[in-house]
């Protein structure tokens, strides 16, 4: 597997995995464009994959104007092989390099994705208008984590 930043021409693959998931389902595709995608990988975040193979099997994009991880998802046939993992501690070590402001993100309840953050230690931050849970991660407690593991 490889794991490398993602440029516009990574689109297609992404919104692939994104169009894949079996949880967090985006009920109307429409509402994630292109525009969109590009707009966060090149001027208001960032973003990597991990491709195997030669095909992207999955993707994490920071917004790193409103400080919250736009997206993080793996393609269902190669879930809990590590590449949620690595894509986060890839985002998140670039990120808190360059930024001191905390992260949060929205995931749906009841997920594995809940799970994931919870064990990535992720601050459950109670429930949002929209009914996902919100998560907060700050520089510190990541450093801490990241030094755990090392």
């Amino acid at each position: 597997m490889i794991f490398r930043e993602a440029t516009i021409a990574d689109i297609p693959g992404l919104q692939r995995v994104r169009a894949a998931v079996k949880e967090n389902v985006l009920n109307n595709p429409d509402l994630v464009t292109t525009a969109d995608y590009i707009q966060y990988l090149t001027t208001d975040g960032r973003g990597w994959l991990c491709e195997s193979a030669g095909v992207i099997v999955g993707f994490a994009i920071v917004d790193t104007h409103r400080h919250n991880i736009w997206a993080l998802f793996v393609d269902p046939q190669t879930e809990a092989a590590g590449i949620g993992r690595e894509l986060q501690r890839l985002m998140l070590d670039w990120y808190f390099a360059v930024y001191q402001t905390s992260l949060w993100l929205g995931t749906a309840p009841g997920t594995r994705a809940e799970r994931f953050y919870t064990r990535s230690g992720w601050k459950n931050a109670g429930l949002m208008k929209n009914g996902e849970v919100r998560f907060e991660m700050d520089r510190d407690t990541w450093l801490s984590s990241r030094k755990a593991v090392s």
